[in-house]
């Protein structure tokens, strides 16, 4: 995503941004603003407010999941992928349909049996409040760095295609951002996203209705023409650990997908925000059925662009990264005005991710911290003013740390992300499973499972670094960091678990 945004950032003036385009992107957004402020008065507990009182239709959450794993990522650098490259980075995605099938069978009813509001809650039932407040402290701060990570890539291209300053469009963006998600709840996340995701759809089929309109021998060109330079390639086959292969592609895939589908907040709240097991179920299924397709349509997107370059030539295109074509096809081929609902689904596609991480973390400060440890007994109402005082906070601070982030060398983001997704959250994968799975394990063997892969963690990321002598120090592809230390907290863990008596290792309930 860094890589994407930056490079638009950085496009010559080779773009026009019209009138009729700003026009659109402006009454979008206050359309979205609206959804906001029409949710707020529904918003009269805690319930309504995190949860939607639990009434959601399965489509409805299916499409709001739909709309979160496709995003703007997806809409620009997808393309940029197929454009430059081939289709090899599809295969991460493949996986989903596979872990969807484990989140309906296994992890829904897990968490809907339990009638709970955070996806943690379920860790200290099954182990111990330390477990609970370990992951919940990694999530929430692992989304605040999303936060302003996100919404400062998002506001390059923005600043420069307005030509104002990149702090003012922070801060008018992650205003705006907390506005609607502040006042809605989850019901303004849901139905917003619902929304963006059916314009950001419709953006891609019109992009590619424009290009094969164009070719003179229409969709049988772009295909021969893809076939020709090989542009549908799914990489190479063979075991290579180290390398981009289809196999090494398929376990990060995995890895990903169970992580999100099993542990993730904005996911689980999701699974627990339909007004049915069917319901969620349902939801899910949609996601799985739709995202694949949706991905290929994206990477196929991408060469149609490189076909229609190729038969008509153009230079400004051809001294462009492969990250600013798509843009700059919207912004010279599609109809004023159309272009800017692209691209303002575009951009609010990213906003959906925001908003939300928002959402997601004022739930669990209020769950896992106001009402479990501070304040115990009060009612609702002061429950539901905190959680919008802590959805303001974390936008406040998703705002100051984008900010932040304009001051540090951007090659340093991507770094500074990895070191703080290592350290933080890393094993959260293993924990779930092992709590899901293995009834053996209990609170003390994943304490010292959890030591274990930390330590792990630490030192791997040392290692990538370089901050080890050579002697100490373990050559390794970052690829591998996640299975790396979730398999040492399961294996630790579970050979703990041998060495404890049956009776200490009943699961807590």
């Amino acid at each position: 995503m860094f890589n994407t945004l930056l490079a638009v950032a950085e496009t010559e003036s080779v773009i026009n941004f019209r009138l009729p385009d700003i026009i659109v992107i402006l009454i979008f957004l206050i359309g979205m603003a609206l959804v906001g402020v029409y949710f707020s008065r529904k918003n009269n507990s805690t319930e309504e407010y995190f949860l939607g009182n639990r009434s959601f239709p399965g489509w409805a959450i299916g499409i709001s999941m739909l709309g979160t794993s496709i995003s703007s990522v997806t809409f620009l650098a997808l393309p940029a992928a197929a454009y430059v490259l081939d289709y090899r980075n599809i295969i991460p995605n493949l996986t989903l349909p596979i872990v969807a099938v484990f989140a309906i069978i296994f992890f829904i009813p897990y968490f809907r049996e339990r009638k709970i509001t955070s996806a943690f809650e379920f860790l200290e039932h099954r182990f111990s409040h330390w477990v609970r407040l370990y992951a919940s402290l990694s999530f929430v701060f692992l989304q605040l760095l999303r936060l302003s990570t996100v919404l400062y890539l998002v506001s390059i291209p923005i600043a420069f295609i307005t030509g104002q300053h990149i702090i003012l469009v922070i801060i008018i963006g992650g205003i705006f951002i907390s506005f609607y998600t502040v006042l809605g709840g989850i019901e303004a996340v849901i139905w917003t996203d619902v929304v963006q995701t059916i314009i950001l759809l419709g953006g891609g089929i019109v992009c590619f209705g424009v290009i094969v309109t164009k070719m003179p021998e229409g969709l049988s060109q772009i295909i021969d023409i893809g076939l020709a330079h090989d542009k549908f390639s799914i990489g190479s086959f063979e075991l290579n650990l180290n390398e981009r292969t289809f196999f090494t592609m398929l376990l990060i895939g995995l890895i990903g997908f169970t992580t999100e589908y099993s542990s993730n907040q904005n996911v689980i709240q999701r699974y627990i925000a339909a007004k049915s097991m069917r319901e969620a179920r349902k939801a899910t299924a949609i996601c799985a059925i739709l995202s694949v397709p949706t991905w290929l349509s994206f990477f196929f997107l991408g060469t149609c662009l490189f076909a229609i370059y190729k038969v008509f030539p153009d230079q400004a295109v051809a001294n462009m990264d492969p990250d600013q074509v798509l843009p700059y096809f919207i912004l010279t081929q599609i109809p004023a005005g159309v272009a800017g609902l692209i691209i303002a689904a575009c951009l609010a596609a990213a906003m959906s991710s925001l908003d939300s991480s928002i959402n997601a973390i004022s739930t669990l400060v209020t769950v896992d911290f106001l009402k479990r440890y501070i304040s115990t007994e009060r009612d609702d109402t002061y429950y539901l003013k905190m959680a919008k005082t802590f959805a303001m906070i974390a936008g406040t601070m998703m705002i100051l740390g984008a900010i932040a982030f304009h001051f540090i060398p951007r090659e340093s983001i991507v770094d500074l992300g990895f070191i703080l997704s290592s350290v933080f959250g890393g094993c959260i994968l293993g924990i779930f499973l092992l709590g899901f799975f293995v009834k053996r394990i209990d609170n003390f063997s994943i304490i010292t499972g959890m030591a274990a892969a930390i330590a792990l963690n630490l030192y791997l990321m040392m290692s990538f670094f370089g901050w080890l002598p050579a002697k100490l120090t373990f050559v390794f592809h970052e690829y591998w960091t996640a299975a790396l230390v979730n398999i040492t907290l399961v294996v630790v863990a579970c050979g703990t678990s041998l060495f404890r008596s049956p009776k200490t290792s009943t699961p807590q309930t």
